[in-house]
């Protein structure tokens, strides 16, 4: 299993939300560089990124912070929030990122998933974000009528290999991941899952590494020391 330390883009820093509540927002560095040269240095291979403005309005205001962490770190980028179009799937790949993430696109649009997927490949993720089993959109603001396993259901039949999984209300509130939901995908779904939400200590780590899980994502916990990154990542592998 992979672990993807993460940083969340707001105003170019390195915030993290509280369940995706952009009032409840604490910044923990005003250089995601430098977090992220810290990632490198602690053994990891990837990162998890995401645009938090780019997810509310679909642009790209981040972008710059993106690209120099995707060219000069050293770790592989998966990117997310704002990602609505082909062009802006090509910028960010241009740029060095390995793997984009479809969040609203995709929920809104499949069709333009399955051209994605036929085009790019593997290179195209997509962001299944759940509230109260529902999969949630533009930045979480707004719950569709779609269930998560209807929606990973029509994902995995059009292609998609990877999948993000966040159960929001974990996200950022440290109570531990919702392993019945990975386990239940995993076993359900023939698709690369990577958890995302509520990973704040080992005991999380291993329970998804014994689930077979391809991944999972570590943000607040490795901000308040919670976590020991080097050791997670050696515990994943």
């Amino acid at each position: 299993m992979i672990i993807l330390p993460a940083i969340d883009l707001f105003e170019k820093k390195a915030v993290r939300l509280y369940k995706g509540d952009y009032k409840q927002m604490t910044v923990y560095s005003d250089d995601p560089a430098h977090v992220a040269d810290a990632f490198f240095d602690a053994g990891a291979e990837f990162i998890h990124m995401v645009d938090l403005e780019g997810a509310k309005s679909g642009a790209t205001p981040n972008f710059d912070v993106v690209a120099d962490i995707a060219q000069n770190s050293g770790l592989k980028v998966e990117i997310g929030g704002g990602i609505r179009s082909e062009e802006t799937i090509q910028t960010y790949l241009d740029a060095g990122a390995a793997r984009v993430i479809l969040g609203t696109a995709a929920a809104n649009d499949l069709d333009f998933v399955r051209r994605m997927v036929g085009k790019y490949g593997a290179a195209i993720a997509v962001g299944v974000d759940l509230r109260d089993g529902y999969v949630a959109v533009r930045g979480w603001t707004e719950t569709s009528g779609l269930t998560g396993e209807d929606f990973c259901a029509q994902l995995e039949a059009i292609g998609v290999k990877t999948v993000i999984c966040t159960d929001i209300s974990r996200d950022g509130a440290m109570r531990g991941t919702n392993r019945r939901l990975y386990q239940t995908l995993n076993e359900t779904f023939d698709m690369n899952f990577i958890a995302s939400g509520g990973v704040s200590s080992m005991d999380d780590i291993r329970a998804l590494k014994e689930l077979g899980l391809y991944g999972a994502i570590v943000g607040k916990a490795y901000y308040t020391g919670v976590i020991d990154l080097k050791q997670a990542i050696e515990v994943a592998k």
